[in-house]
């Protein structure tokens, strides 16, 4: 893995649970749902904590922009470093841009991927 997931907060499905109130099949439920996205770090499934809004319920910015990176086939591990690397044309990585209320643009620019 590359050093942008080291600066990351990373939950796994526990962590979730505990976080979320939901059982473990509801929070696979939430990753298969493209409302969060989950790559196995350490052979681990785990999920940004940044994926979560500030009531620690998924940020409902990210659904859009992962069914954009899906239907650009993005397969989940580059759509996971695509969502945590600087995007020049943002000057932000995109999940920092989406927490500060740019989707449009966010979405704009997964959209020029395809």
């Amino acid at each position: 893995m590359t050093d942008l997931y080291a600066d990351r907060q990373w939950l796994t499905i526990p962590d979730l649970v505990e976080k979320l109130d939901l059982t473990p099949s509801r929070i696979r439920r939430l990753i298969e749902e493209r409302q969060l996205l989950a790559i196995k770090r350490d052979g681990v499934l785990s999920v940004p904590a940044d994926f979560l809004n500030d009531e620690d319920q998924p940020l409902s910015e990210l659904r859009g922009t992962l069914f954009v990176l899906a239907d650009a086939r993005f397969t989940d591990d580059e759509a996971m470093e695509w969502m945590l690397s600087v995007e020049e044309s943002l000057g932000t990585a995109p999940i920092d841009a989406l927490r500060a209320g740019r989707k449009a643009e966010v979405r704009r620019v997964a959209q020029a991927l395809a």
